[in-house]
């Protein structure tokens, strides 16, 4: 009875994982001994002792291997048993006496489990005399001179199934690859005419499943003879000294799991033979022969495919090394030039974007995009930054990649909101700098045919026998199209690897700045520093002069008034003019040089009572020139009231001073909230100003009039740039000639916590 895996709620993890090691049981071609160790007793014995030994496993149990050997093989195997090194005594050509003069020739193995028991497995052997070394290296030698005669990786695969297929005479060998998600393609083959195909096909992870992939990577070479054979189990069922069943992980007779036997039946095959190809301890691929019919196959020549799978392997690693390193030396040039062009930048960030070499040319990206406290810098095709914004968020939040790297060729799989940009960002590599702080790489999406053998989504079935549910392979392995969407092209290793690499330039820049800025910074505050007394000192001892000039001007206009004519009284006026100018511009000075981020008084403060405060410096002007106030509605935030009252006290004084004398004066004061800080614009229907002059008006002493036309220092817009400035906004102005002008200005909403951050020594 049969159960649609989409409707019946089972837990189907274990049945794909089967606990392949427990297996006890082996293949009916060999026997199987569990040894006691030093005097050879048998514990235990596969069933089959009598077709194999002409014994009964009961007769055979409780003896010693000398019962089975002659003195002078036993001393031999003691001999070889007693150094230690099982690898140089397998395989050891024994004769066993079954009955009369009748013996048979067995190969034996011995290895250890994991549970120290020692294991001696005896298959018969297929010929008397084990390949000598020399017909073994001419075979090897041929096979590899087949080889070392093409070049490409694809025809290197081709030639070693077709040289193992030569070797071992199996109807169809196929070298198959697994894949970053565990699948596996056939990338070569070679086969009779009779057999199906299968170059080309991807098989779903769960035909080789994670325990099978263990054996085979503690097995070199598996060889199943024949697929149909019924399996034998031990006598007795547990080692009498462990109590537990033995560990069959290195058995070479350990029969194939019930699942992987109806799959080699629904392939049509009766014999297979498979080996591993391994690549830094992890499982690269298999070279698997099929045969239709059973197929005995000899233990040196199990070895002999055992040693030619090794060695081509490590070719086949060495020629993919070698594609990969020309290009790890073209990454290894730009990783370099991009690393020079930090050092020499400004800001890491101008180095990585606006020279000849870019982000874009690390790892063949369409668009990249660096996310610097908030700031983003874009190349190529991304994502806006608001969505650029949410995905950081979820970096932070889940921190998938760990705290190094972060890279996937499906993000929409991974993060839902991704397939809203998949065709620019299915692809996305992601290294941290600091606290939401990334350089990120985006790759578009590409449409992929995927040739299965058979469907990947039908891979198994499950029946139910006796109330005990079961996991069933496929039977069929008919070409079945998919095609993959939501997928970029992967990633190679050695992209992330220069991508790793760059991480630890950028930090060690990022540092380096870091230190430069506070050094900067350090020398800049001192500088204040010294400024400031400088400027407090001098306007003091600046004051007492100039006021004995004035004083001494008008006392002597006082008392020589009638000695003196128009135009020496004209010159007296002049010297106490410039005199009162003097002593302004001094106060000016000291006033802005008061004003800095050290000396912000942080707290919660309403804008619209700085307003008012600053209206009633101005209040008599105001009521002499009868200005028409519009006073929109003000916000409370973190900022500096007092700073904030001298702002608009001359923003406003400034309207007043210039505005059109024929026109009612109008001054209007908004704020507006916005995301992340508020807009404020003082609006007057004054002389206004040239467009052209709109950033000249802030620079400290620039004037646009003269002093006969309109008084003042120049001074008042400098202060208001700076008290913006230490509260981390930005001021403007827009205007035109004659048509008044407004005064733009922001302050953040973060206040107190934004400007501290500033003043914080960068990560």
């Amino acid at each position: 009875m049969e159960f649609d895996l989409a409707t019946r709620a089972v837990e189907i993890a274990q049945l794909k994982q089967p606990a392949i090691h427990t297996l006890t049981e082996i293949q009916a071609h060999g026997v199987l001994l569990v040894l006691s160790e030093p005097e050879l007793n048998i514990l235990q014995v596969s069933h089959n002792t009598w077709q194999a030994l002409g014994r009964e496993p009961e007769e055979v149990l409780g003896s010693t291997l000398d019962d089975l050997l002659d003195p002078f093989q036993i001393d031999r195997l003691r001999q070889g048993l007693a150094q230690g090194k099982l690898e140089l005594l397998n395989p050891a050509k024994v004769w066993i006496r079954k009955q009369g003069d009748d013996y048979g020739v067995f190969d034996a193995v011995f290895h250890r489990s994991t549970d120290g028991s020692l294991v001696l497995e005896l298959e018969p052997a297929l010929t008397p005399e084990a390949i000598p070394f020399l017909s073994f290296y001419h075979l090897a030698r041929a096979s590899i001179g087949q080889l070392e005669q093409v070049s490409r990786l694809g025809e290197f695969c081709q030639v070693i199934v077709q040289e193992v297929r030569n070797v071992t005479g199996f109807d169809r060998v196929m070298l198959y690859r697994f894949d970053q998600d565990g699948h596996g393609e056939v990338v070569a083959e070679d086969k009779i005419g009779e057999m199906e195909s299968y170059l080309g096909l991807h098989f779903p992870e769960s035909d080789i499943p994670w325990p099978a992939r263990q054996m085979f990577l503690s097995n070199w070479i598996r060889v199943i003879p024949d697929a149909q054979a019924t399996p034998v189990g031990l006598f007795p069922e547990r080692n009498p000294q462990t109590q537990r069943p033995t560990d069959l992980t290195q058995s070479i007779l350990r029969s194939p799991h019930r699942c992987h036997r109806e799959y080699l039946h629904n392939m049509g095959v009766g014999a297979s033979l498979t080996i591993s190809l391994i690549k830094d301890g992890k499982l690269w691929g298999l070279i698997a022969c099929h045969h239709r019919t059973a197929k005995p196959i000899p233990y040196d020549l199990r070895k002999a495919c055992e040693f030619l799978g090794r060695v081509v392997f490590a070719d086949i690693a060495t020629r993919e090394e070698t594609a990969d390193h020309d290009y790890q030396l073209k990454l290894a040039r730009v990783e370099s030039t991009l690393v020079a062009q930090m050092s020499e930048a400004d800001h890491f960030v101008e180095g990585l974007t606006a020279g000849s070499t870019t982000l874009l040319d690390l790892v063949e990206a369409t668009g990249a995009a660096i996310c610097w406290r908030g700031h983003w810098t874009c190349l190529g095709e991304t994502p806006s930054e608001a969505e650029l914004a949410l995905l950081v968020q979820w970096l932070e939040r889940t921190k998938p990649g760990g705290d190094e790297l972060f890279q996937t060729d499906s993000l929409a799989r991974r993060y839902g909101e991704g397939e809203r940009f998949k065709a620019i960002a299915s692809g996305l590599l992601a290294i941290p700098i600091s606290k939401q702080s990334y350089v990120l790489w985006f790759r578009p999406e590409v449409l992929q045919t995927v040739n299965w053998g058979g469907n990947p989504n039908q891979a198994y079935s499950l029946t139910e026998t006796a109330g005990k549910t079961q996991l069933n392979p496929r039977q069929s392995f008919a070409l079945w199209q998919e095609t993959v969407r939501l997928k970029s092209l992967p990633w190679k290793a050695v992209e992330l690897a220069a991508v790793a690499s760059l991480r630890k330039g950028i930090v060690n820049i990022v540092l380096r700045q870091a230190e430069e800025l506070a050094l900067l910074a350090y020398d800049l505050e001192r500088s204040n520093g010294e400024l400031k007394k400088f400027a407090y000192v001098a306007s003091h001892d600046l004051q007492e002069p100039l006021n004995q000039v004035a004083n001494f001007v008008q006392l002597l206009e006082m008392r020589y008034d009638e000695q003196l004519d128009q135009d020496a009284k004209d010159f007296i006026g002049f010297a106490v003019e410039g005199v009162s100018l003097m002593q302004t511009l001094i106060d000016d000075v000291l006033t802005y040089s008061k004003v800095d981020l050290q000396g912000v008084a942080w707290e919660l403060t309403d804008v619209g009572e700085s307003l008012e405060r600053g209206l009633a410096n101005v209040r008599a002007k105001l009521a002499e020139t009868q200005a028409e106030l519009v006073l929109g509605e003000m916000p409370t935030l973190v900022a500096d009231g007092t700073q904030l009252m001298q702002l608009f006290q001359n923003l406003i004084g400034n309207a007043i001073k210039f505005r059109r004398p024929e026109v009612p004066l109008k001054i209007q004061v908004e704020a507006l909230r916005r995301d992340e800080d508020w807009l404020f614009s003082v609006q007057d229907n004054g002389i206004g100003l040239e467009p052209q002059f709109c950033d000249r008006i802030f620079t400290i002493f620039q004037r646009l009039h003269t002093r006969d036309q309109y008084s003042g220092s120049g001074m008042g817009l400098a202060i208001c740039k700076k008290v913006i400035e230490c509260h981390r906004g930005k001021i403007w102005v827009e205007s035109e000639l004659g048509q008044g002008a407004t005064f733009y200005f922001t302050l953040p909403i973060g206040g107190r916590e934004i400007a501290s951050s500033a003043t914080r020594r960068p990560l």
